[in-house]
Parts: C-alpha cells; structure tokens; sequence
C-alpha cells in the first residue's frame, strides 16, 4: 500500500493534475479543465482555500478591509454545512435548512468568487494552486481547509479496514454524507452496546462529542431503545467542563452511558467489531469511531507541517502564532481549525467555529494592513461553546475562552466553565449561531 505522504509526492511527480483554470464564474458548472483564471491586470489576488466558517469569513471581511483586492474562495461542496447544531439535527431537533446554506448567496451579497474545486496541490515557490479543474497563482493564500482523519494512526496503510470503518462506524467530524450516514445509524439503532471513541486532543469542537453522547442518549431514553453509549476517552477524565459533563452522564443518563477514561486505542478490529484500549478490550454491536485530528490535507500539500524531530511530524501548520501565516512563508496564512501551537501555556486554540469565524476576521483585517503598506498590529480571538446535555427540558452548558498577550509576548488562556445546564443557555446557543450565520452568510 502506499501512504499518504508519499501519495500527494508520487502524484506531484507524476504531473497527474490537470493544468489550468476558470474564468469569473456565476456557478460551478461553468468550470472546464480547458479554461483558465487569469490574474485581473495589477490588483492583488488573495485565494481563499476552504469555505468553512473561517474562509468565508475571511472573503466577507476582506470585501472591507481589502476593496480592491480580487477574492477567490475554493471549496470543495456544493453547499456549506455547519458542524455546530449538527449534533441536534441527528434528533431532528433542528431540520436540515438550519445547518445547511447556499454557498452563492454570500458570495454574491459581499463579492467575493466562489468555485466548487477540490485542491490538489500548492506549490508554494511558485505561489499557485492546483485544482481538479487546473490552477490559478496568488499573491495571498489563506488555507482554511479544517481537518482529516488521521485513519493512519490506527490502521497504517491498511486501505481496506480504513474504507470498511469509514463506511460503517463514521466519525461525522467533516462535513460531508458521513452527517448522513450517522443520522440514519442513529435512527435505525434497535439496541445493544454503541461504542464512541474520542479522538485524543486537540480535536475539532463542535461537534462536542460528549454533546453527541448526551443527545444520542436522550434519544435512545425517549424512544425506550435499550441501549448503551461507551464513550472510550484517551484523556484521564472528561474535560473541558468536567462538571457540567460528568453530572449530566450521572444524573441523565446513568443507565445509558458509561465513560471510560484513559481509554486511547491500542488495536481496532472494525470486521469483527472488537476494540482494545489502555484501559480494557471492549466488544461492540454498532460504533462511533472517531479517530485522531489532523490538519487537512492542504496543509501537508503545502509543506507547511510542524514537525518535531523527536517524534515525527506534528499533524498540524507550522505557524506564528500572532500573525498566523506560515513561519516559512509569510503570504500564506493558516486559520481554523488546522492552526498549529500557539502557545506553550495552553498549546492550541479551541478548533472551533467560534475561533474559525474570529481568525477569518483576524486575517482580513491582516492582510488588507499588509496591502495598504501599514503596520500589523496582533489580534487575538475568544472562544464561546455552549453544548446541549438534555433534551426535556432542553438544557446546555457552556464554557467560554479569553486570551491576552503577555508581556514576554506569549498568549495567555483563561478559560470559564459554566458547568450548571440551564434552559438560558439553550437559547443562547441558537442566539449565538443565528447572530454568527448573519455574519458572514446571508
């Protein structure tokens, strides 16, 4: 089997991407592998790779802070899909409209173009993107990609339990029809023991996992459905907002789930459905299998990993953590949730929506100063995550991220948690997403 690192070489190698690309498009079906995007006279060109909550936000904000700048968003979908409320809309407690927009909406509201192409490659001496339907060059790049699943970590080049365990215990991390697939499993589930691994942090947030347990929880009570979560997790206790978690397994649910700590995965055997872990060997009738983070494929294409010589690479962008582009290059910026370390106190900002949207911001604000030949003065994000643990009456917590810088230049976290699940808070989440959504789609 060859792995993936030496896939996007060999491939590099071999010129199998094909070579140019589009035109000012209104829609993707315009796209032809024949046509080519052209750099429009001296105006500066800023490609936005991912149209997640931290790219589009960055092309909305860019519309502002650099006018006369030429924005190109890539991505991959059709539409977007919100990983945050994803966890509700499993139980049809939000409908599928409420996580998913229109892509051409915003792009059209604030002016930026948009094209449905999958990245493929980044030479960055170059300064040009590869796409499925050919390249275009920058001036700017702002990768903004998320994550992948580190499949490898588990099963090495073993193609075929990767593929077999993305095909029936999805993660559902990546917005994608794995949302789907895990819908349907939880909707037909009839009983037994459903197993949720937790990928080992960082790992994206939303989807809270133990937010899913909860909900997946409630439904299984509600529905009588005699089932029980085992939730297997890497780390020595529930964390962050232990409190509010731990009471909610506790008091909601205690017949239901089970969490298991220190339970980081030694060998999985999807074909026979059997897992072991530092803390035990466990059997399953259907899972949840969420394997370890890392940042998204574009990253590696670009070179852009951090890597640690004692131990390998790193899985996650070598950046600086006040400017946020690449240590390496400084016209390529790396925002949401495939960031690297920030710093040595707290290690990784939150990879949440909340960060992504305020680093498109931050960025927007960045390059349009770099355009205009002014000073960049750093900026940092807070972090705001409520997450639902029960369903009648409805009920979250919350936790909430604040950052300063200190004076030997290293961001600072502090973090609160608000471990009481009220209906207050609830209503906050869909005041946060709705207020978020206005931002920066339509």
């Amino acid at each position: 089997m060859i792995n993936r690192r030496n896939f996007i070489a060999a491939s590099a190698a071999a010129g199998t991407i094909a070579a140019l690309t589009t035109p000012a498009l209104a829609a993707p079906s315009a796209i032809t592998a024949n046509t080519v995007l052209r750099q429009r006279g001296s105006k500066p060109r800023i490609v936005i790779a991912g149209g997640g909550w931290g790219g589009l936000t960055a092309a909305r904000y860019l519309r502002e802070s650099a006018p006369d700048a030429e924005i190109i968003v890539l991505e991959r979908n059709p539409v977007f899909w919100s990983c945050p409320m994803s966890n509700k809309w499993l139980v049809d407690i939000v409908p599928t409209d409420f996580i998913m927009h229109d892509l051409y909406k915003p792009a059209k509201k604030y002016g930026y173009e948009i094209i449905q192409t999958e990245v493929t490659a980044i030479e960055r001496d170059a300064k040009r993107v590869r796409t499925s339907h050919g390249t275009l060059d920058y001036d700017y790049l702002i990768i903004a990609g998320g994550i992948r699943n580190a499949y490898d970590a588990w099963f090495g080049d073993d193609e075929e339990a990767i593929s077999f365990t993305r095909k029936n215990f999805p993660s559902a991390y990546i917005p994608s029809a794995e949302h789907l697939s895990l819908k349907q499993k939880v909707q037909n589930f009839e009983g037994g023991t459903l197993v949720m691994t937790l990928p080992p942090p960082p790992h994206r947030c939303p989807p809270s996992p133990y937010e899913r347990a909860c909900i997946i929880a409630h439904h299984f009570k509600t529905k009588k459905i005699p089932a029980k979560i085992l939730i297997l997790d890497p780390k020595p206790r529930v964390m962050p907002i232990n409190g509010g978690f731990t009471m909610a397994f506790e008091e909601l649910y205690p017949d239901i789930i089970e969490h298991v700590p220190n339970a980081g995965v030694k060998e999985l055997d999807p074909f026979n459905k059997r897992i072991s872990t530092a803390a035990g060997d466990f059997d399953f009738d259907d899972a949840i299998l969420m394997p370890p983070h890392q940042a998204c494929d574009m990253v590696w294409y670009a070179a852009l990993i951090a890597h640690k010589p004692e131990v390998g690479p790193g899985g996650w962008a070598d950046i600086d953590p006040l400017m946020l582009h690449a240590k390496s290059d400084d016209s390529v910026y790396v925002i949401g949730d495939c960031m690297g370390a920030i710093s040595p106190q707290f290690g990784h900002y939150p990879k949440s929506a909340h960060v992504a949207n305020f680093m498109g911001r931050i960025v927007a604000t960045y390059i349009g100063q770099r355009i205009a030949e002014k000073e960049v003065t750093p900026l940092l994000p807070d972090n705001l995550c409520y997450m639902m643990v029960n369903g009648e009456p409805k009920e979250a917590i919350s936790v909430l991220f604040e950052y300063e810088l200190t004076g030997e230049g290293v961001v600072h976290q502090t973090q609160i948690d608000i471990d009481v699940r009220t209906e207050d808070q609830y209503e906050e989440d869909f005041r946060w997403i709705n207020r978020t959504f206005k931002d920066f789609l339509v």
